[in-house]
Parts: C-alpha cells; structure tokens; sequence
C-alpha cells in the first residue's frame, strides 16, 4: 500500500486525483445508525446533491463509483445526471457494516458499553456481528490505490463520513483513535492525489453552498 505524503521534486510524477464525497442528507442523520439499510435522501439532500453537481461540473471527472448504499447511489446518480456519466457501485466503497447496531437510534445506543467503546477506541473495537474501523479502511484504501497511476480522469468516489475520515486518518498517519477529531459532512468533498509511491490530501470537507 501506498505511505508517506508526497513532497514535491523536479520530475512530472503520474498524479491520480479522487474526490472522495459524503452522501448527502437524509432523515435519519443525527438520529439513527443507518449502516448499509436503505435510507434515502429526503428533499434537502436531493438539493445538495444537485448543488454539489453543478460545482463539479468544472473538474475532469472520468467516472463515478458509488457505496451500493441508496443514499450514496442517489447522490451518486443526481451528480452523474448534471455530468453524463453513469454511476459504477463499488462494495469496497460500502458503509462500514454495524452489525447489531444498525438501524437503532443513537439515543438507545447511549448507554450500550460496548457503543461506547466504539467510539473511544475506533482502532480496535468492532461493533456485535460489524466491522472493524480497521478493516473498513483496508478495503477502501486498496480500492483507491488500485486507480493509481490510471489515465482516466479524476474518479469521484461517493462514499460515508466515517469512511472518508478513516481514510483521512490512513493518509495522515493519525490512529483510527482520533477519528473524530474532525468532520465530514452531508455532501462534502475531501480531494485525494495519489502518486507512485505517495499521496497527498489537498482539502478536506469542503462544502459548497
């Protein structure tokens, strides 16, 4: 896999741009785990999708892969609507997998210790029957590196807030541990370049209104 951030030098490495985009919002956000169930967008989220569309208009974007989820399919194919592309569904890209947990609300996890230990040691709790942070990461860091070096355009990549921010902390060489030491919002991008052997992370959570 690839490691370390890329530091610029005299040569024209190949430069692989992702942009690694959150699903935007639905009526369970803030209020219920959804995991992979299928919650759509609700109004607003369609919304942003839209607006978020008509932003990206202006990067080269040569494909578009989506989690299999129906909130990330929709905000994948409202995007790809604006763009003329279709959308690939890619498992690698998938919700982390919540086990037991998924579809309960956040208020009746509250008091659940192993809940709790979820979310203070994200590195090697694994929630009942899930998956583990770490694993969640490995499959889709080795999806993103398998595009390295590919001519194909810059790959827009909708996915979940706690994957994009694993793999943040994967690039940054931050423990899984301080995940939520910042946020990745509803319809947000965070762009990613990978290059032979290095990567660099230009932004993070960038809205647009």
């Amino acid at each position: 896999m690839l490691a370390g951030i890329y530091v610029e030098d005299a040569g024209q490495p190949v430069v692989t741009t992702i942009l690694l985009v959150r699903h935007a919002a639905h009526d369970d956000l803030g209020r219920v785990l959804s995991g992979r169930s299928s919650t759509p967008l609700n109004r607003n989220g369609e919304r942003e999708a839209l607006r978020l569309a008509r932003h990206l208009q202006q990067d080269m974007i040569g494909r578009i892969e989506a989690s299999p989820c129906l909130r990330t399919q929709q905000t994948a194919s409202i995007i790809g609507g604006q763009i003329g592309l279709e959308v690939k569904a890619v498992a690698a890209l998938d919700e982390i997998d919540f086990g037991e947990w998924t579809g309960r609300t956040f208020s009746e996890l509250a008091d659940d210790p192993l809940w709790d230990a979820w979310n203070s040691a994200r590195a090697t709790a694994v929630p009942p029957r899930g998956e583990g942070m770490a694993a969640a990461v490995e499959r889709t860091v080795a999806h993103l590196e398998g595009k390295a070096g590919a001519d194909e355009g810059t790959a827009l990549c909708v996915t979940h807030g706690d994957v994009i921010r694993g793999v943040v902390c994967h690039y940054l060489g931050v423990d899984l541990d301080h995940i939520h030491r910042f946020d990745v919002d509803p319809a947000s991008v965070t762009r990613l370049e990978l290059f032979p052997g290095a990567a660099r992370l230009s932004y993070i959570n960038r809205a647009f209104a």
